[in-house]
């Protein structure tokens, strides 16, 4: 699991953990405990969404980890200004990731879903709280193998990047895929390099631009 630290978000926010699991179990069951937990009363229900209080992340259509930082930093950003556009600065995540406005469609794309089989799980949180019980979270709530953040290299599906975030027709992909769109092994590291760059910059932009 990744740590980090970021000093100039309000202490509650200024703590970040990053963990990659891959063969992942109860994506389904997980997906529905999600949906059941934001709707549940009283003491239960607060344990229960404290449970799951993680962004869960289809990792397949995350190009690097600077991706997924970028909106996780673009998410804090949000609920630090009062700007969040959806309920909490996880969710946020999952929005700043998407390249349009539709809360409905980010969760689809990039939310755990029920055919997820490798998920990064984030939390934003404050330094209160140590990372063994963080992880400990984590693995009470997914049912996976935590590898190394640098197994994504083998796991991104970039045909799937390219449809999300329409970049099939961007001159440089084409000139550097060279019609080879269809497999994620036919795609040079010089266009794997290329691609996660305006991906980055797609989401870096969005607040911005929305």
């Amino acid at each position: 699991m990744l740590s980090s630290t970021y000093k100039f978000f309000p202490p509650e926010l200024s703590r970040v953990h990053i963990a990659l699991f891959t063969n992942v179990q109860n994506a389904s069951e997980l997906r529905s405990r999600l949906i059941k937990a934001s709707t549940m009363e009283g003491e239960e229900g607060e344990e229960e969404r404290e449970a799951v209080n993680f962004a869960f992340v289809d990792a397949a259509p995350i190009t690097s980890l600077l991706h997924l930082q970028t909106a996780i930093q673009q998410a804090t950003l949000a609920s630090t200004d009062g700007t969040l556009r959806t309920k909490t600065v996880h969710s946020e995540i999952l929005w700043a990731l998407n390249n349009s406005n539709n809360i409905s469609e980010s969760i689809k794309r990039f939310g755990i879903s029920d055919s997820s089989k490798s998920v990064f799980v984030v939390r934003v949180t404050s330094p209160e709280l140590s990372v063994e019980n963080i992880l400990g979270s984590m693995k009470a709530a997914i049912q996976g193998e935590e590898v190394p953040i640098e197994a994504l290299s083998e796991i991104t599906d970039w045909p799937l990047v390219c449809k999300y975030y329409k970049v099939s027709n961007d001159p440089a992909v084409v000139e550097l895929t060279k019609g080879s769109k269809e497999e994620s092994q036919k795609f040079s590291e010089e266009a794997k390099a290329t691609i996660n760059e305006i991906v980055v910059s797609s989401v870096a932009m969005k607040n911005v631009m929305s």
